[in-house]
């Protein structure tokens, strides 16, 4: 940490380096830790700077460079004169400082703070609290640090004296002998190889000659500081940004030149160059904006992880060596990938009312590309998790209708833009409203005070829980004259009321409201507020610096004073102090200050935050291992210290030093309690030690912890060599692999036609494997692996090996098996020819050249030839011809009318099974002389329907089974009868007089020219029935009737045609005529027997006719269909 004071002004700027922290305290008293880098600006309250400490045999040299002042540690020379610190000055912001930084070994404790340890911050007063961890070297080049500060270049005569100078006393020193243990000429062999140094909270753990060496390396001047081009590493080239994703993206470098070595130094000859490390850092603020660090470590390619979509960005790196630090490499641009939005915020209820919902929400960030449309979701009231669309568009609002009131319904939202659809947001639940609530209970008062009342109510009983009620409180003063004023309006259920006067009576009442309107105002209550109490006293004040574990307190005169610390009480006048001890590094105390008189007690003064300091953690117990050791890695556990130091752990550092070497390296760094250790070797033992780190710094290292790592796998055996013996047998050999501290106990050899699905063939000590049983002209892969009893090492690369040629494979037959159960042949065959085809086998290499077909008796056999010779035959089969298509039936008529005609054709049953082998294919001619299918199965009979009366019709028929179809047969003709004449509707009588009536019907239209007439039939009594008249009239007179007799009348139509005899059609109903029953009642059995006909003719028309009957039957017909779709749906699909 450097600190620069400015001159004209008491700011001082502490520049914090990466990798280190810095503790401030803030004016409210707690503490804030800055990481670096940063410049972090502190006021001095009376201008003075805190003093810089330097260890024995050490003086601080002032150099003042452009009105800013520096201090720079040197070793004590009799020119130089130690005894006073001059204040250090801050440069303006844009200055820049030379490249050293003290290092916190170089300031020794006072002897009153942390006994017991080495270093410490000395007398610097509590505004400059600050935690030191080991600090590194930067040149001047280094000053472009991550937060965008320019490199300084300029460097003014009065400084470069002052270097020169100093460099030249330093080489007279070592070139004289006068100091011991002086530093080298270069700085290379400290930047190298750092030397083992244990800081805890600035306690140094090298003795004075390491830190002189230290010393003499740092104010080495800036010309070997910087190494003038040969002790810097130079930065890397320009960096290559990759795989450029919407969040992510690769970047990569080469590695730097290293620095050349001066000749001077041997053992800089001798060490082992330190590895490289980068730092990359990024910046979206512009190429000189400020950058942020992504990434630190060996690598020479980062992922750049946890970047903005669509954003530009610019990436450098630097490179680091040791204590040295590179320039940084050229910024590179680059622009991340747009993606789909980020979720949006739930949608919240802008208005609503018991049937409606307006929703409202905001847009989320587009990443990149502009929101289309806002997809709103919900589950439609139902609560079943399930959600629906209710809207899809541009729009930030949306008004749901048609809902029930006091429901809850739950909506989700997701925005959508030109590369997808976000994820959803939130589920929220919203209500709608009820109606109008009902009056609340009065106000109840349950707590009040000198200017306020605290008053709660009940929510009105009426109203359900899902209704958003709302609540307005009305008070009135006592004398005030201004009635009743609202003090509160919200939908809690209790309020607290302020800004009153005291000891005042106040009226209240409530009224609840919501979206649909307003209720009625409570019943009126009174109450009081209280009388007043004294002032709070004023805050106490701290005296003194507060140290860990104590600090003094002191406050004003009151009466009655009491702290929650100390207890004590103290008289008017008294002003009291007191000292808080006992207490614990690290943590926070509050203390307040209350006095009383007789109007109460006052209210507490303003709280007093303290926050002691806090130490380094305690040792730490040595870490143990978990499980058993592997050959590369262990597994270290350990458990937090016993004194935390007043702030918790918030990092543990584990170090192992090799089984020759007791130079020891950090391996773990970080919070966790446990680690893993790897890239160890095989069979040898390590020594882990642990260190616990607090904001304070870090404790002091445990005991160390000895493990032995365990044997390892063999290394990679190397690819096996394959020779073919034959077309089926390939030898696979090999060789074993080293050991790596176990012998090789089994060898494991892996074999398959494809790379990915290998499998295990043979396991054992040999070296050597025999494949057989493959395939010609094909592709296989091996590969070997080595065990021991360490575990299994690595598969050797992948080897090819292809089989040679040979003849082809058997052929596979592709038509009717031995059976006759077989597929669809591939070739037409007439029934004396066979048809043959097949699928060509392998050729094993060698294209195939012909086939050779063996035919024997009832038996065929198939082989294959190329140019290697001939393959196997294929498995004996057998065939069968077709049989001859079958002859056509004779055709005959069993039935006709004249509209349909029953055929009939063969022997069998009228219904056969689609399974019958042999089927029938019947046609009919049109009059254009063409015939068309009427039928076509199995069946030995058809009906013909639909035909017209007296007409002819040809048809003709054919057979045909699995052999083919048959020839048609010759054509048979068959003719339809004449339709006879439709009966007649009832007749009609009338009684002319005692022995005679007139019977009449309705005539019908001739039939196809043909001339209608007309039979009337009489009976008497229980008689027969005897024709009374034939002729084509429409009404007849019958005369000498029977008195008291009954007579039946009814008609037929009769059909004439001149080639063909008389068609007579069905009777019509009966008509009855009653006779009269005597001679005084001639007009009334007149009448009564006029009656009975036209009851008889009333009843022959109430018969129902042919249409209407159909019309019936239709009618019952779909009532019995819906009952039977309704069973159907109730009780099988359901």
């Amino acid at each position: 940490v450097l600190f620069m004071l400015l001159v004209n002004a008491s700011v001082i700027l502490v520049q914090v380096n990466p990798g280190e922290s810095f503790t401030i305290r803030r004016e409210d008293g707690q503490f804030q830790c800055i990481t670096g880098p940063a410049q972090v600006p502190m006021m001095s309250p009376n201008g003075s700077v805190p003093p810089i400490y330097v260890p024995p045999g050490y003086v601080s040299q002032i150099i003042e460079e452009n009105g800013v002042r520096r201090v720079l540690v040197l070793p004590q020379q009799p020119e130089f004169h130690p005894g006073g610190h001059s204040p250090l000055h801050h440069p303006p912001p844009h200055a820049h400082l030379p490249a050293f930084i003290p290092h916190p070994a170089m300031m020794p404790q006072p002897p009153h703070l942390y006994t017991g340890h080495g270093g410490g911050v000395g007398d610097m007063s509590s505004q400059y609290i600050s935690q030191y961890h080991p600090a590194h070297i930067y040149s001047e080049h280094d000053s472009h640090s991550q937060h965008g500060r320019l490199p300084f270049v300029h460097r003014d005569d009065r400084t470069s004296k002052t270097y020169e100078r100093l460099q030249k006393k330093l080489k007279d020193r070592q070139g004289g002998g006068q100091v011991k243990d002086s530093p080298p000429p270069s700085p290379q062999k400290t930047c190298s190889s750092p030397p083992t140094v244990d800081i805890h909270n600035g306690v140094g753990g090298k003795g004075l000659e390491a830190e002189q060496r230290q010393l003499s390396h740092a104010v080495a001047g800036p010309d070997k500081q910087t190494g003038r081009g040969k002790n810097r590493e130079s930065g890397g080239k320009e960096v290559k940004v990759s795989d450029i994703q919407a969040r992510g993206a690769v970047a990569s470098w080469v590695v730097p030149t290293r620095p050349e070595r001066e000749n001077g130094s041997v053992e800089d000859d001798r060490s082992p160059p330190e590895p490289f490390s980068y730092e990359v850092s990024i910046s979206f603020s512009g190429k000189d904006g400020k950058y942020k660090s992504m990434y630190c470590g060996e690598e020479l390619s980062a992922t750049l992880e946890d970047l903005r979509p669509a954003t530009d960005y610019h990436v450098r790196v630097h490179a680091l060596c040791n204590c040295l630090q590179g320039n940084p490499s050229e910024s590179v641009s680059f622009t991340t990938l747009s993606c789909e939005p980020d979720p949006p915020n739930a949608p919240r209820k802008a208005s609503g009312t018991k049937n409606t919902l307006v929703l409202q929400w905001k847009a989320p960030c587009d990443n990149g590309s502009k929101i289309q449309n806002y997809i709103l979701q919900w589950d439609e009231g139902k609560g079943t998790g399930i959600y629906e669309q209710c809207y899809d568009g541009p729009q930030k609002q949306y008004r749901v209708t048609k809902l029930s009131p006091a429901s809850r319904y739950s909506f989700r939202l997701s925005a959508r833009n030109d590369m997808g659809v976000s994820e959803f947001s939130e589920v929220v639940d919203l209500f709608t409203s009820c109606s109008v609530p009902l009056p609340p209970f009065p106000p109840e008062l349950e707590m009040a005070g000198v200017t306020w009342l605290c008053m709660k109510w009940q929510r009105p009983t009426s109203s359900p829980k899902e209704d958003d009620i709302y609540y307005i409180l009305e008070m009135e003063e006592e004398g005030s004259g201004y009635g009743f004023q609202p003090s509160y309006d919200g939908d809690e259920l209790s309020c607290t009321v302020r800004n009153l006067h005291r000891s005042t009576k106040y009226k209240c009442r409530v009224a609840a409201y919501n979206s649909e309107g307003k209720s009625n105002p409570s019943q009126v209550v009174e109450f009081i507020t209280n009388p007043d109490r004294p002032s709070s006293p004023c805050r106490p004040v701290i005296r003194g610096k507060v140290l860990p574990n104590s600090f003094k307190m002191t406050w004003g005169e009151y009466q009655i004073i009491r702290t929650p610390l100390s207890n004590i009480c103290c008289t008017r006048g008294q002003p009291w102090k007191h000292v808080c001890e006992g207490l614990k590094p690290g943590c926070s105390y509050q203390t307040r200050v209350y006095c009383m008189s007789e109007g109460g007690q006052s209210p507490l003064s303003e709280t007093l935050q303290v926050q002691t300091p806090a130490v380094p953690p305690g040792t730490c117990q040595p870490p143990r291992l978990v499980g058993k050791p592997k050959a590369r890695e262990v597994q270290l556990r350990w458990g937090p210290p016993h004194v935390d130091g007043g702030s918790p752990v918030s990092c543990y550092s584990v170090e192992v030093s090799g089984p020759q070497s007791e130079e020891s390296r950090e391996v773990y760094q970080g919070p966790e309690l446990d680690c893993s250790v790897a890239g160890l070797m095989p069979g040898k033992t390590y020594s882990f030690r642990l260190k616990a780190a607090n904001k304070a710094g870090f404790g002091p290292l445990s005991e160390r912890c000895e493990v032995t790592t365990g044997p390892g796998a063999p290394e990679q055996c190397k690819a096996p060599s394959t020779t073919c013996k034959s077309p089926s047998c390939v030898v696979v050999s090999w060789e074993a692999p080293p050991c790596n501290g176990a012998p090789v106990t089994e060898l494991r050899l892996e074999w398959g036609a494809a790379e990915g699905s290998m499998q295990m063939c043979y396991s054992g000590p040999g070296l050597s494997h025999e494949m057989k049983g493959l395939l010609p002209a094909t592709n296989y892969f091996c590969r070997i692996q080595a065990v021991n009893v360490a575990g299994v090492g690595p598969f050797s690369e992948a080897v090819l090996c292809q089989t040679p040629c040979s003849v082809p494979a058997a052929v596979n037959e592709d038509e009717e098996d031995e059976d006759g159960d077989s597929r669809p042949p591939t070739l037409y065959s007439p029934s004396t020819c066979l048809g043959i085809s097949w699928e060509p086998p392998c050729d094993h290499g060698s294209e195939i050249t012909s086939y050779l077909i063996d035919l024997g008796e009832r038996q065929i056999r198939i082989q294959a030839l190329n140019s290697l010779g001939a393959g196997p035959f294929s498995h004996t089969f057998k065939l069968k011809t077709k049989p001859l298509p079958p002859q056509p039936p004779r055709l005959e008529c069993t039935a006709f009318s004249h509209q349909t005609l029953r055929l009939k054709w063969g022997d069998g049953p009228a219904k056969a099974t689609t399974s019958d082998a042999l089927q029938y294919q019947l046609q009919m001619g049109d009059k254009s002389g063409r015939f068309i299918s009427l039928y076509k199965g199995p069946c030995h009979t058809h009906k013909v329907q639909r035909l017209n009366e007296s007409t002819s019709y040809m048809f003709c028929i054919q057979a045909f089974n699995e052999a083919g179809e048959g020839p048609f047969s010759n054509v048979y003709t068959f003719t339809t009868p004449r339709s006879p004449p439709a009966p007649v509707k009832v007749p009609k009588v009338e009684r002319l007089d005692e022995n005679s009536c007139e019977v009449t019907w309705e005539a019908l239209s001739p039939m196809k020219g043909d001339p209608i007439i007309y039979t009337l039939q009489c009976m008497m009594g229980n008689s027969e029935f005897k024709q009374a008249y034939k002729g084509s009239v429409t009404s007849f007179h019958v005369q000498n009737l029977q008195p008291n007799s009954d007579y039946r009348f009814r008609v037929c139509a009769i059909r004439q045609s001149q080639d063909a005899p008389e068609l007579s059609g069905p009777y019509s109903p009966t008509v009855t005529l009653s006779p009269q029953r005597n001679d005084m009642a001639v007009g009334a059995g007149a009448a009564g027997s006029g009656s009975r006909a036209s009851t008889e003719s009333n009843r022959a028309r109430r018969s129902l006719t042919d249409e209407q009957c159909a019309f019936l039957l239709l009618m019952v017909f779909a009532v019995i269909a819906i009952l039977i779709a309704f069973v159907i749906q109730y009780f099988v699909i359901k």
